[in-house]
């Protein structure tokens, strides 16, 4: 089963792809991972790819879907995985549809995990991380015991710059300008399937469980 997972920053994407990895004995593919791995490692493409990381530039599309490609012929991939924040483009997912059309592969499903923006800002700012361990807690579904100090060290907690509404409402903008057609695309080709990520995380799960079958 090769699944790709679509879904706003904070949507629980990640969450679910970890989940079905685990059910379904198939790797959790995701782009960051993959630039880790190949940057440690010292590869051709990863050196590519850290030229442009050191700029800040974003990683152009073939070289990343020739990264991700690679990661596909692996032997752990030959029963399937789960794609996790790539494609993210049109170009991306006509890439990667070619380079596995090559292979005589296909992807079998693109779920979206959908979560309305106005869910996804309450969601994200109210994350608060601790400064002094790391650990991270949520206002509403994960309190600390003693408000704004950490369960763990008791240092204080504050909101990172990436959860506060202005950046997140940024980022959500920015998916739905690149992500939208995407999701027309996976319709298209008849493999999109959406589930309401507003649930609890075990509730999304089975959704998806019934989508992909036992």
């Amino acid at each position: 089963m090769k699944i790709i997972m679509l879904g706003a920053p904070g949507a629980g994407k990640g969450t679910q792809a970890k989940k079905i990895a685990a059910k379904y004995g198939i790797p959790h593919i995701s782009t960051g991972d993959i630039f880790r791995a190949n940057i440690k490692n010292g590869t051709e493409l990863g050196k590519k790819a850290k030229t442009y990381m050191d700029q800040g530039l974003l990683v152009p599309d073939e070289l990343v879907v020739d990264l991700v490609v690679d990661r596909v012929k692996q032997e752990d991939c030959k029963n399937g995985y789960v794609l996790d924040g790539f494609p993210r483009t049109i170009p991306q997912a006509e890439a990667l549809d070619k380079a596995l059309t090559d292979l005589g592969e296909k992807m079998d499903y693109a779920i979206d995990v959908d979560v309305p923006d106005e869910n996804i800002v309450r969601r994200m700012s109210g994350r608060r991380a601790c400064v002094g361990c790391g650990a991270t807690y949520h206002l509403e579904y994960a309190p600390t015991k003693a408000e704004g100090i950490c369960d763990v060290c008791g240092k204080e907690l504050i909101l990172r710059d990436d959860d506060k509404p202005e950046t997140v409402t940024n980022r959500l903008n920015v998916y739905h300008e690149q992500t939208q057609p995407l999701i027309d695309y996976y319709t298209k080709a008849g493999i999109l399937k959406t589930v309401d990520g507003t649930a609890d995380i075990e509730d999304v799960f089975q959704a998806i469980v019934e989508i992909l079958g036992a």
